[in-house]
């Protein structure tokens, strides 16, 4: 049996891995899910890679809500690079969804963008496990997983 890990933080101000695990329930079957939770996005890529290693998941979905200031973008940035090194380390994908504090002006369109990006990527998930002909089809159709989708180029 498949397994996907999910690893989420405290400092997030919304609960993004229970959006994407209600998803992934509601989406299919044939996986079993693991949970880790880390105070920070600079945490992630450790409970990850313990995730891979010591649990052995076939993918992790990595969480994170970094802050509006500065420091927050550059843990954010730095969060990232670890999480990709992980991946190189393993040769498995991690998902990362991170919703940035400033991505919304206020608290109500922030908890819908986290829910509704966290439930976009816990499909993408699935279907990279059970279903790549999925992303194959919709390879280069400018999807967005939360906000409106960018749609393919048009040429003029």
């Amino acid at each position: 049996m498949k397994k996907i890990g999910i690893v989420d933080t405290t400092f997030a101000g919304y609960d993004m891995g229970k959006s994407a695990i209600d998803e992934l329930e509601n989406t299919g079957t044939g996986f079993k899910i693991v949970k880790k939770t880390v105070p920070g996005v600079k945490d992630l890529p450790v409970a990850a890679k313990q995730l891979f290693e010591f649990e052995n998941c076939d993918i992790v979905m990595a969480f994170g809500m970094p802050g509006k200031e500065n420091v927050d973008k550059t843990c954010a940035h730095e969060a990232s690079l670890g999480l990709i090194q992980v991946q190189l380390m393993t040769n498995k994908h991690i998902i990362e969804v991170f919703v940035h504090e400033d991505e919304a002006k206020n608290d109500k369109k922030l908890i819908w963008l986290a829910d509704k990006r966290a439930r976009e990527h816990a499909v993408n998930c699935y279907n990279m496990l059970f279903r790549p002909e999925i992303l194959k089809k919709n390879a280069g159709k400018g999807l967005r997983q939360g906000f409106e989708d960018a749609g393919q180029l048009k040429e003029e």
